[in-house]
């Protein structure tokens, strides 16, 4: 065979194009039509959703209804808005000629879920920039008042202290009231070094555990010396709202364990929720973007 024919021969090989077969265009246009409509479902299901509920407990639907219809609403989201980002992708992507049909599927289908992975970008990014200016408003916001309420809550602070009074905010302060109630006034009846003293006791004892009978033995002291009271009745009174102030504990323990629960389980929920509404969007709009593929060629 001579050289001059296999020269000759060599055009009629296929040759490989170079040119990417991404059309980038057609997957930004879907990813922001996917974006769009997730947020304007998002405030339809807000507004669905404030509607249904009210300020009054026994008032409109549960928290249980809630919640399912807000996790099915987040897949209906995904599901509809990927669904039509990957459609118009397939649409808009540049038509393939010379290519294999299993090929042209394949592509269509990798349009459709790069569509759907660059809205979620979009739509982090967005987010994040709005947590951001949010936070940086609330802090300069902050710094703005934190003079202000600073010296107010100086000056009042200044002024109970010269008053005597107990500081709303003292846990222990309602249980020395209880301690030192009494049907007469006695003249240092209000003193704030003993009621200090007195708030110190509870306030370890109780977070330790207990109070120590010596403890005790003083809190009844005091007791009767500010109330008038007899000793006995005094040590009743103590171990009256010790017994109370332990009881009090518990119920703020349980209540918090059961806060710190609740929050768990939605944070858990939310996040599976998430996820089975992300991949089926991820899937909706792979599959939109073959039909939409399928009617551009056709």
């Amino acid at each position: 065979m001579h050289v001059s024919s296999i020269k000759a021969t060599r055009p009629d090989v296929e040759m490989i194009g170079e040119d990417s077969a991404v059309s980038w265009g057609a997957i930004i246009a879907g990813a922001f039509a996917t974006a769009a409509l997730v947020l304007a479902l998002f405030l339809l299901g807000t507004g669905l959703g404030l509607l249904s509920i009210s300020a009054w407990w026994d008032v409109g639907v549960s928290a249980m209804t809630i919640g399912l219809s807000a996790a099915i609403w987040l897949v209906v989201v995904h599901v509809v808005s990927a669904g039509m980002g990957g459609f118009i992708t397939g649409r808009l992507r540049t038509k393939w000629t010379s290519t294999p049909v299993d090929e042209i599927y394949f592509r269509d289908t990798a349009h459709g879920f790069l569509s759907w992975a660059v809205s979620v970008v979009i739509g982090v990014g967005l987010l994040a920039a709005i947590a951001l200016s949010l936070i940086s408003g609330g802090a300069q916001v902050g710094t703005q008042a934190i003079g202000t309420v600073g010296g107010a809550a100086t000056t009042a602070a200044t002024q109970a202290a010269a008053q005597g009074t107990t500081d709303l905010a003292d846990p222990a302060g309602y249980f020395v009231d209880t301690l030192l109630r009494s049907d007469r006034e006695a003249p240092d009846a209000r003193d704030g070094a003993v009621r200090a003293e007195v708030g110190r006791i509870l306030v370890i004892g109780i977070g330790t555990g207990d109070i120590s009978p010596a403890d005790r033995t003083y809190l009844a002291q005091v007791v009767a010396a500010r109330t008038g009271l007899g000793q006995p009745e005094a040590e009743k009174r103590v171990a009256d709202v010790i017994r109370h102030a332990k009881d009090a504990k518990v119920r703020t323990e349980r209540t918090l364990r059961d806060a710190a629960d609740s929050a768990r389980k939605g944070t858990a929920y939310l996040s599976l929720w998430t996820f089975i509404a992300m991949l089926a969007g991820a899937f909706t709009s792979s599959y939109a973007a073959t039909i939409g593929g399928r009617i551009r060629d056709a």
